[in-house]
């Protein structure tokens, strides 16, 4: 497990911006049961890809978008260890991955990004496929 004080600048990068920390199991099956709408879940990470491509492009495309979810959460892995093994299995049948970003609508997963769509792409890019998603399901149906 990573130490508290590592982790504390990159969950702050995302906490800063509306997110929920979750950091215990409890805390995930709360927010994933009692949340209605549409939720934007961040798996945390200490990796390179999450410093440089996935935190950044969650922000950008949270600040720049009209349609956004209706909540925000994050769990930390490596750190938060029970909230990120409770969150993934929200995200089955995907497997483990971090960084990794899941958007849920009432408690269903319905778009996830994993790792590998994540490695090797630019902030830019994760935040415009973002903002994709947003505007396709995060859009009030009339």
């Amino acid at each position: 497990m990573y130490p508290p004080q590592l982790v504390a600048p990159m969950k702050a990068e995302l906490v800063n911006v509306g997110f929920q920390d979750l950091t215990s199991a409890e805390e995930v099956d709360n927010f994933m049961q009692n949340t209605k709408g549409t939720a934007l879940v961040v798996i945390n990470s200490v990796c390179g890809c999450a410093a440089g491509a996935a935190r950044p492009g969650v922000r950008a495309a949270l600040s720049r978008s009209e349609i956004k979810p209706d909540h925000l959460a994050t769990v930390f892995a490596g750190a938060d260890v029970e909230a990120t093994a409770k969150m993934r299995e929200y995200t089955l049948p995907y497997p483990p991955s971090s960084p990794a970003v899941a958007l849920f609508k009432d408690g269903e997963l319905i778009h996830f990004v994993e790792r590998h769509h994540i490695e090797g792409r630019s902030a830019e890019m994760i935040a415009q496929h973002l903002q994709m998603a947003f505007e396709e399901f995060c859009a009030e149906e009339a």
